[in-house]
């Protein structure tokens, strides 16, 4: 006897939802991340400011399935909103990382570039260079503004890839994109232009055939070539041709020049003028006085001669007529 087909369909759902609650049953219920980002640490970042700053602040890392990006926060300074940062991304083979789905692998567009640069560095009326400009690893552009305030911003970016001609069957495929975003209250569109210059790469993508830097240069062919001199000037060669054999130069003979200083003679010392005598004029016993004789004629008489004279200390001093036998005459003892 025939079973029903709604039996068996019933019986298949049934054991269908029977596996589905003994699998959720030994499910252990953890929470994982829908990506891959990752902060790691600054001694891992792939690319490098140059000497001198801005420094690193986080690195921030995301593993795709052809490659990994990195978004390097550097130190920011500026009243401009966002944060200043440097950019990488090296792109190669399709599965060489287990992250989450796959960037895109396209050249560098004028319109889709501006409006990067737009999206990085709001509200500043950014103008893009169109000078030519290479660095160690190759060409690169940059669009540069400033904000109402006075900062300076400037949006750069680089594509590193080899040459067409350098692509082989087994080679030189991978490739490296670069950003960077700077805005300082202080700084100049030059000095930041620096960091365009100065920054290093130091992450490698696995393998010969993503090399993104093409075959390496060979060297100089004037190396060892007759007939191509070599001067130890900057770059090796001189702009004016150099001249062949000199004639020593002749030693100055310098005659040594003595300087006699001078001496001021000393001025005179003037003589001590010493103050006029006060009180009477007493003489000297032998009869000479220390100061000009008066004159004769102008002579006290006798009695004024006789009489005692008194010094402004109050010592009586005899008249020359009172020493010895004299003295004790009646005109000396007044």
């Amino acid at each position: 006897m025939r079973r029903p087909k709604t039996f068996s369909l019933l019986k298949a759902l049934g054991l269908a939802l029977l596996a589905g609650l003994v699998a959720g049953c030994q499910s252990s219920g953890n929470v994982s991340s829908p990506n891959s980002s990752e902060t790691v640490p600054a001694e891992r970042a792939l690319a490098l400011p140059p000497p001198g700053g801005p420094s690193i602040v986080s690195v921030v890392e995301h593993k795709r399935g052809n490659g990994t990006e990195q978004m390097i926060s550097l130190y920011t300074s500026s009243s401009v909103s966002g944060q200043n940062f440097l950019k990488v991304q090296f792109l190669g083979a399709s599965g060489a990382n287990p992250g989450i789905g796959s960037a895109s692998y396209q050249m560098i567009s004028e319109n889709g570039i501006i409006r990067e640069a737009f999206a990085a560095v709001p509200g500043v009326q950014m103008a893009r260079s169109t000078t030519y400009l290479q660095n160690s690893y190759g060409p690169f552009s940059y669009a540069s503004g400033e904000s109402g305030s006075g900062d300076t911003c400037i949006y750069g970016w680089q594509q590193i890839r080899s040459s067409r001609s350098a692509h082989t069957q087994a080679r030189n495929f991978g490739m490296i994109q670069v950003r960077l975003r700077l805005c300082d209250a202080r700084a100049t569109e030059r000095q930041l232009l620096g960091i365009m210059y100065g920054y290093t790469i130091v992450g490698t993508l696995n393998g010969e055939i993503w090399n993104p830097f093409g075959f390496p240069h060979g060297a100089d062919p004037t190396l060892g070539r007759p007939g191509n001199p070599i001067y130890p000037d900057e770059g090796g060669y001189r702009n004016t041709p150099m001249a062949f054999g000199y004639e020593p130069a002749r030693p100055e003979i310098q005659s040594r020049v003595v300087r006699v200083r001078s001496v001021q003679p000393k001025a005179e010392e003037a003589p001590l003028q010493l103050p006029p005598p006060t009180g009477p004029r007493v003489p000297l016993p032998d009869g000479a006085s220390g100061q000009p004789q008066p004159d004769m004629s102008a002579a006290p008489s006798n009695e004024q001669t006789q009489q005692k004279t008194v010094t402004a200390s109050g010592v009586t001093v005899p008249l020359p007529e009172c020493i010895g036998d004299s003295a004790m005459t009646a005109a000396c003892q007044r």
